[in-house]
């Protein structure tokens, strides 16, 4: 097996690739190529902090919590074991591993030799990667980035430097010991060390071997293009064809004047952390990027400096590296030197200081709760667990609890077991001519008994209108649309001769044609088994918008919630009242628990939407977009164009969560099971789907301040006779059937089974991770 390093560099391609590379994770496997997917994902974070020397703690290393030695070492073990399981698993001919971080964050000789010396029992046949760009060009990009994570050195710094003999020794002498408390790293406020390209490569020679390190020309328009998967079969040797890319669009570089305001920025509240605030990395960047202004970015060839130092070590790594082409490391024409931009409009870092200041004490004080809060108490394994839970499952539980990816309910600040005064009914508003308003679109099949709730609920807190598809019902399921539908409540679309990977997405992709989406204002695809619980105002949607006026689009983030022990389906009960229980608020692994569903503006962004979200943005909406979390808060401009997970810089449940009754009563999951899936239709639906989604952790009964409302809604419409049979009809189907599967073995068993298993979160989490790594 050969082993491909990629060590990006920071700034040329290297996120891009990872992504493709991701997208293609299971194409490439089927050709012997493994782009590892336990060192971290798509970044292969977690071997480059196991590779860091013990006392190197570096911002990611700190922020993880891996900072203590002991638990480094335990990552190290850990890395390796899952590394070498995934690599049995395939048995691929290539492995890929790629972290920006190689390069950037190993500086000792140490460090290069621990992440060969990790590596060294895999394969003997190692080959380092990089791809290169201007020196000028790359700093002013690093530059930029260190702006928005802390750094308060100007950017003459690297100007002074230039003209020293040699920048490695003189960069790596500014670096200073790290000083976590007051986000003081040397990554963040040293020169780049590793814009010296010659000595990089030196340095990785030295461990790896003269002809092992490889680099190559990054071309920013053919790494945006689709083609670029013709650079990843080129720089990693894979022989046979993977197809195209999706296009990408490059974001926008902040201006020169915002870069000034964040510096300053930076430098006050860096005064707070030396007082003792507490200021959470993601609230940081939050507020400098608030800060931004629009104008003119930095201009590279006012580093003209910088260029002129590498030049002619460059030009012996372009005749050394036949995949380094001279323009990619050609400098723009020299400019007066960089001298800081004015941050223009009189800017006084203290005035926003002043206003950000709620929003920190705010955020202080719940650093400072969590700080204090006691740390769980070790418990034992429960039964459920040591019979359920193999041996990756029980690493992964040994590795992350007490971690900083252990689950745990102190997020935000909505007290979820208050029992609080129900909410006012509303009336349905008047449209305007020509506006659908807020429209929900969903996609059903043998939904029947969960129908009128839904519809009556989400008409309780201000929806508009619906557009729902079913295929194969039998049930009652369209007949009871088809009445709402005469009704004028909902429209209802037959979607039994649907194409595609997914009876789901051509439902979606058809609803594009509809007036009624045509004409929304807003649009959101859920399905019936997830609620919209506003947890602001009176728990509608004019409070929700009141709240977030320059939002384009929300992510909604799944709350998961259990069968809460109820075992028999309850037509007596609604879903909101019968289930309260779900996953823990914190809780960033696995990657389902934070999957989120998008209410989106309906003004021409995008060209069509998806399960989670709307995709392929238009170019000339990319800069009006504004995404939003549960909380109201941006969640930066990636989103906006992939992923349809929230993450621990992104999460936010304040003023909206989707709840996701994925299960209902055991029963109904038994049904469930039987039907199969909307979206997945190759997935089944057995004991593992139960284990994902059967979270009884937390109380939270926010949402049951709607069931009068809802009632109210729902007796309204149990008033016409017709609906009334077809919802009891459909009542009295599913609790046929679910006695009917009782009856037959494989679901009788599967029931038994799933009541069995009581698991803790940390239990849940450990075991969910260990099919993820298994799939």
């Amino acid at each position: 097996m050969r082993i491909f390093i990629h060590i990006g560099l920071e700034h040329c391609g290297a996120q891009r690739l990872q992504q493709v590379l991701e997208d293609k994770r299971g194409q490439l496997a089927g050709k012997g190529v493994l782009f590892a997917k336990s060192p971290g994902g798509k970044n292969h974070t977690r071997l480059f902090m196991a590779a860091l020397d013990p006392d190197h703690i570096d911002p990611l290393r700190f922020v993880r919590g891996f900072a203590d030695p002991g638990k480094q070492a335990a990552l190290r073990s850990a890395v390796m074991q899952d590394l070498s399981a995934e690599i049995a698993r395939v048995q691929p001919q290539t492995l890929i591993l790629s972290a920006v971080q190689f390069s950037t964050g190993l500086v000792t000789d140490s460090e290069l030799q621990r992440l060969h010396d990790l590596l060294r029992p895999l394969s003997d046949d190692i080959r380092i990667v990089a791809h290169l760009d201007e020196q000028a060009r790359v700093f002013f990009q690093h530059y930029a980035e260190q702006i928005l994570a802390g750094r308060t050195q100007p950017a003459s710094q690297e100007l002074g430097l230039a003209h020293s003999k040699n920048w490695r020794e003189e960069a790596l002498k500014m670096r200073h010991p790290a000083r976590p408390a007051v986000n003081d790293f040397p990554e963040l406020q040293a020169p780049p060390f590793w814009l010296d390209y010659a000595a990089l490569t030196r340095h990785w020679q030295s461990v790896f071997g003269a002809d092992k390190v490889i680099l190559r020309s990054y071309d920013p328009a053919l790494f945006a293009s689709e083609k670029v998967t013709d650079e990843i079969r080129q720089c990693f040797d894979i022989q046979d064809n993977i197809g195209k890319a999706q296009p990408q669009t490059p974001g926008a570089q902040p201006s020169a004047a915002s870069l000034t305001r964040g510096r300053q920025m930076n430098l006050a509240m860096g005064k707070l952390l030396q007082n003792g605030m507490r200021i959470p990395r993601r609230l940081w960047r939050q507020l400098v990027r608030e800060t931004a202004i629009a104008g003119p970015p930095l201009d590279p060839a006012n580093f003209a400096a910088l260029s002129k130092l590498f030049e002619a070590d460059n030009k012996v790594l372009i005749k050394q590296h036949p995949g380094l082409k001279a323009d990619c490391l050609m400098a723009a024409p020299a400019k007066e030197d960089y001298i800081e931009a004015d941050p223009e409009f009189g800017f006084r870092a203290s005035q926003y200081l002043a206003a950000f200041m709620p929003r920190l004490q705010r955020a202080n004080r719940d650093a400072v709760a969590a700080a204090k809060a006691p740390a769980p108490p070790d418990q034992p394994l429960s039964p459920s667990a040591q019979k359920l839970m193999g041996p990756q499952a029980l690493a992964n539980f040994n590795r992350m609890k007490n971690g900083p990816f252990a689950p745990h309910n102190r997020l935000g600040r909505v007290d979820e077991r208050a029992e609080n005064p129900a909410y006012e009914p509303i009336t349905p508003r008047q449209l305007k001519k020509g506006s659908s308003g807020v429209v929900v679109v969903g996609c059903m099949k043998n939904e029947g008994p969960y129908i009128l709730e839904w519809i009556a609920y989400h008409r309780a807190i201000g929806v508009d209108n619906f557009l729902i598809y079913t295929n194969d019902c039998s049930d009652g399921t369209s007949e009871i649309l088809n009445r709402l539908q005469e009704m004028g409540i909902v429209q209802h679309r037959n979607n039994d001769v649907w194409k595609g990977k997914s009876p789901q997405q051509h439902a979606l992709n058809m609803s594009l044609h509809e007036d009624m989406v045509k004409q929304a204002d807003w649009i959101a695809h859920i399905d019936v088994d997830e609620f919209m619980n506003i947890r602001c105002g009176n728990g509608t949607l004019e409070d929700l918008f009141e709240r977030i006026p320059q939002a384009t689009a929300l992510a909604m983030t799944w709350r998961l919630f259990g069968h809460n022990g109820v075992q028999r389906l309850d037509n007596d009960r609604l879903v909101i009242e019968q289930f309260d229980h779900a996953a823990p608020k914190f809780c960033p692994k696995p990657h389902t628990v934070w999957g989120f569903k998008t209410m989106f503006k309906n003004d021409g962004a995008y060209a069509k939407y998806s399960c989670h979200r709307p995709n392929k943005l238009f170019d000339h909406a990319r800069e009006r977009v504004n995404w939003v979390n549960g909380s109201g808060l941006p969640m930066g401009q990636e989103v906006s164009e992939k992923g349809w997970r929230s993450s621990k810089a992104t999460i936010g449940y304040d003023l909206i969560q989707l709840n996701h009754y994925a299960l209902r009563s055991a029963e109904s999951y038994l049904i469930k099971r039987q039907r199969g899936r909307a979206l997945h239709v190759d997935r089944s639906i057995g004991i593992n789907y139960w284990v994902r989604m059967d979270w009884n952790d937390c109380k939270d009964i926010t949402i049951q301040r709607n069931i009068p409302r809802t009632r109210a809604e729902m007796a309204r419409l149990l008033q016409d006779d017709s609906l009334r049979k077809w919802h009891e009809k459909s009542q009295r189907w599913h609790l046929a059937k679910a006695a009917e599967l009782h009856q037959m073995p494989e679901f009788s068993e599967l029931y038994q089974q799933a009541l069995e298993i009581e698991l803790t979160a940390m239990e849940r989490v450990a075991y969910s991770l260990a099919l993820d790594m298994e799939s």
